[in-house]
């Protein structure tokens, strides 16, 4: 318990913890249509984002709690945009049904497999750049409500797209390295 504690204190699990902590202020920006404050908190827990692992490797406090806290956060974040700027018509409600019925397939599955052992859900790289496709595509949905030139509105819509098709092959490659993952499990 004691390995728990001095855990969650470390600086880049508190600076995860602090980008959660951001998320409904971010959402209620959104609802709100106070999109230039939305941006700027995006901004902030886009830079808490890549800082907490960074100060994880340079000060050697990687710890088991950060490796599921990290992309939980991450997960929060993206989902419950997606949810917001849907049902603000932002963002056609096709994409967030696709990321959410990804990611909640994702979620059973993980925890199916983890009660019969299995630990290593590690992301392919599809994972990685549906993640970045989704981070991107939310910032200029909410760009091009601050600014709306023609390249934001361009760009939202290529990400979006971007979003659709490594949503599904993150979501094949998952099936794949599961699989992958379940052999190895089987023949030890």
């Amino acid at each position: 318990m004691n390995e728990g504690k001095n855990q969650f204190w470390t600086a880049p699990n508190q600076l995860t913890l602090a980008r959660l902590f951001f998320i409904p202020f971010i959402n209620i920006c959104v609802f709100e249509r106070r999109f230039y404050t939305a941006l700027i908190l995006i901004i902030l827990a886009g830079l808490s984002d890549g800082l907490d692992g960074l100060v994880a490797r340079l000060l050697h406090q990687q710890t088991r709690l950060g490796e599921y806290l990290d992309p939980i956060a991450d997960k929060f974040l993206l989902s419950s945009l997606f949810l917001v700027m849907s049902f603000r018509q932002m963002i056609p409600w096709r994409y967030t049904v696709l990321v959410f019925s990804r990611d909640l397939s994702i979620l059973v599955i993980s925890a199916v497999l983890f009660a019969f052992g299995l630990r290593d859900f590690r992301p392919g790289i599809f994972g990685k750049i549906n993640t970045a496709c989704q981070i991107a595509a939310v910032f200029f949905a909410l760009l091009v409500k601050v600014n709306s030139s023609e390249w934001i509105w361009m760009a939202e819509k290529v990400l979006l797209y971007g979003v659709f098709a490594f949503t599904l092959s993150s979501a094949l490659q998952y099936v794949f390295l599961t699989g992958q993952r379940l052999r190895k499990l089987q023949t030890k």
